[in-house]
C-alpha cells in the first residue's frame, strides 16, 4: 500500500509543481504504515502543515480514506506526527489564496489543521476532493438512520 499512498502523493506534486513539499516517499510511508486492512485511498495531496507560508520545513502528505482523514508527517532523524480526523468530527473547510500560495484550513471539533504552500491551481480541486469525501459520508451516515428507523417500524 506504500507505494500506492506515494504513487498519487507524487502524482499531485507533479501536476501542481507550484506545491511545496519535501520528502514525500517517508512521509507517505506513514500513512501507508497505519492504514487498515480494508480502509481505501480516495484522495492524497501534500503540503506544509501550519498556517504561515514561510514554515517550509513542515511538508506533510494528506490523505482521504473511506474512514478518515489522515495527516502525516516523517520527522528526520527518528519518529513521526500522525493526525487522524474523523468524519464525524470535521466541522468546515476554509480555502484561502495568496498571490503565489494557498491555504486550507480543516476546521474539526478539536482542532484546525492548516496545509499551506499549496499551489493556487491545487486550491479547487482539493477543496471538491474533500467537501464530495465529507458528503458522501453523511450521506452514507443518513441512509444507515434511515434504514434503522424502517426497521424498527416494521
Amino acid at each position: 500500500m506504500n507505494s500506492r499512498v506515494y504513487t498519487l502523493a507524487k502524482r499531485f506534486k507533479n501536476k501542481y509543481f507550484g506545491t511545496i513539499c519535501f520528502r514525500v516517499k517517508a512521509h507517505s510511508s506513514v500513512i501507508a504504515k497505519h492504514l487498515n486492512p480494508e480502509e481505501k485511498l480516495y484522495y492524497v495531496f501534500c503540503g506544509q502543515k501550519g498556517g504561515l507560508n514561510k514554515e517550509i520545513f513542515n511538508s506533510c502528505v494528506v490523505a482521504l480514506t473511506n474512514e478518515r482523514i489522515l495527516v502525516a508527517t516523517k520527522r528526520v532523524l527518528w519518529g513521526y506526527f500522525l493526525t487522524n480526523v474523523k468524519p464525524e468530527l470535521y466541522n468546515d473547510l476554509k480555502v484561502e489564496s495568496g498571490i503565489l500560495f494557498g491555504r486550507i484550513l480543516i476546521d474539526t471539533v478539536k482542532e484546525k489543521i492548516a496545509i499551506s504552500n499549496l499551489s493556487k491551481s491545487s486550491l479547487r480541486e482539493v477543496e471538491t476532493a474533500i467537501t464530495t469525501y465529507i458528503d458522501k459520508y453523511k450521506n452514507k451516515k443518513l441512509e444507515k438512520k434511515e434504514e434503522k428507523k424502517e426497521e424498527t417500524k416494521e
